[in-house]
Parts: C-alpha cells; structure tokens; sequence
C-alpha cells in the first residue's frame, strides 16, 4: 500500500512559499498556512510565463496556537529575519521526526531553533517570482534543487512530475554556495545603490567592487572545502546579466524599510572568514552599512 502523501504546514506564503505550494498541491500534498490571522484561507493568483491562463490557489490557514499535535512536515520559506519569530510559537509542536524543509535565502537561519535530531532538508531554486500577496508572477521556471540527505523521501520521485527541473542532491553544498556568492554581491549592491541587478555589469564601479566580494567569498569557501572551485565571478556576472532589470529582494526590502537578509548571506560569510582568520573587508563593510541603514 502507498504511504499517503505528506500535509505540510508553510511558514511564509510570499513568493517562493506560493510556487512550492502550488507545486505540492498539484502533487497532491496537502498544503496549510501557519499565520497568526482570522483568515480561514488565502487567495492567490499564480501568473505564469508565457502567456499561460493564470491560475487560482486557495491555501487553507491555521493559527500556531490551534496546532494540537506535533508538526511532521513543515516547509519554511520566511525570509531569514523573522525565522526566529515565525518558528517561537511551533516549538513545542516541532519533534525528532519533524520534517523541515528549508526555502530561504543565505544560510544559518535555523541554526538552534530545530530539535536536534530532527530532519532538515535543504532547498535552492534558480526559478524567479515577484508581485505581492496576493498576486504572484513567475517570471521564469528553472531548476531547483532539493536534498541534504543520502535518499529521498518516498515522495519525491513523484513530485518532479509536478515541480520542474527538481533535482535531488545529497550533498547542497554547492547550489547553496553558488546561490549564496550570487546573493552576496547583486542583493547589497544593488540595495544599497537603488539600482537594478544589471547595473552590476554596466557600471564599472560596482562591476569592480563585485570582483573584490567574489573574491573574498570564494577564498572564505576554498577555505571550508578544498574542492570549491571558485572564479565565481563569471556566474554572478552571468545571474546579473539574465536578470538585469529586476529588482533584487534586500532593494525591494530596503526601498519599504524592511529586514533585510544581508546577517544571512553576506554576515554568514564574515562570521565563517572570523573562525577561519581570514580578513573579508569589503563583504564586512557591506554588512556595516546595511545595518546601519535600518538602525
């Protein structure tokens, strides 16, 4: 007998927890909100590329204080600052075989707020969504990669018929490290200057100090993995490139005066090259000055 498909409870129905939602859904996974609300439901509208028929998703939605049983699938897509806040009310409900799914941007986010022996598995999407609740435009579809684990889940297999372009990794390392590089120089530079992600190839001088972050980061992640490859520049300059008039998500928060995720990306590098000895100046000082802009 098939074992029954997973209920997953989502933290953060924003862009990327919609697409994974609705990925889910046409799996046949159950798919609740978590949100501190009187919403019964969410009602979203998913546009999709190439002049598709856009399509209806309705999320049913619970209140943390209404779980009455432990949470076995959970599938966090909050942005990184309000992981702490948004897993508090859980933390009662979250056991050794609780299974997480992580969809956030930068690392180190849940360091210290999972059991400790619990499953954590690790997601890194190359697709694009923007808009806000309750609409929201998939701009491109790419690969996304799931795993931290030797096998997946029995589900799976069945799922990529669903969600495209998904890969299992056992090993995340590098989607996430190639993900986290790109983050570290196109999201505060383009923040902090107020400018879309293709100015970081057009204007000489943040194309200059891009070099200098992406050196710094793959020295920092040569350090930790002999066998990172590094030139990482050539992909920044590449996602920079692919996506030169979108608006990067820390400038989208910094233009609303929002959190932003620079601790995660950016300052998880710093805190690495700290235990490692290594000076990373210029990734410390974009770190600096994105706080201070919010303080």
């Amino acid at each position: 007998m098939p074992h029954p498909l997973p209920h997953w409870f989502l933290l953060g129905a924003g862009n990327m927890g919609t697409l994974a939602a609705w990925y889910l859904t046409r799996a046949g996974h159950r798919v609740s909100v978590l949100r501190d609300t009187t919403e019964p439901v969410l009602h979203k509208t998913l546009r999709l590329p190439d002049e598709a028929p856009n399509v209806a998703l309705t999320l049913p939605v619970m209140r943390p204080d209404a779980l009455t049983a432990p949470v076995r699938h959970l599938l966090v897509a909050v942005k990184t600052p309000y992981s702490q806040s948004a897993l508090k009310p859980l933390q009662r409900w979250l056991t050794d075989e609780t299974l997480v799914l992580r969809l956030q941007n930068g690392l180190g986010a849940l360091d210290g707020l999972l059991p400790e022996h619990g499953m954590l598995l690790e997601a890194v999407s190359t697709s694009a969504v923007k808009g806000q609740h309750p609409v929201h435009e998939i701009v491109a579809e790419n690969t996304t990669w799931l795993g931290g684990s030797p096998f997946p889940p029995a589900w799976f297999d069945a799922l990529t018929h669903h969600w495209p372009d998904l890969r299992w990794r056992e090993d995340m390392r590098e989607p996430q490290w190639q993900k986290l590089v790109v983050n570290a120089v196109i999201n505060p530079l383009t923040a902090l200057h107020d400018v879309p992600n293709g100015a970081i190839c057009t204007d000489p001088a943040l194309r200059a100090q891009a070099e200098v972050l992406t050196r710094e980061a793959d020295q920092v992640l040569q350090s930790l993995n002999p066998h990172w490859p590094g030139h990482s520049l050539d992909n920044v300059l590449a996602v920079a490139t692919a996506t030169a008039g979108n608006t990067s998500s820390m400038r989208a928060d910094r233009q609303r005066g929002a959190p932003t995720e620079i601790d995660a990306i950016n300052g998880w590098l710093v805190k690495q090259a700290d235990m490692l000895g290594l000076a990373v100046p210029e990734n410390r000082k974009l770190v600096q000055a994105m706080q201070s802009t919010l303080a």
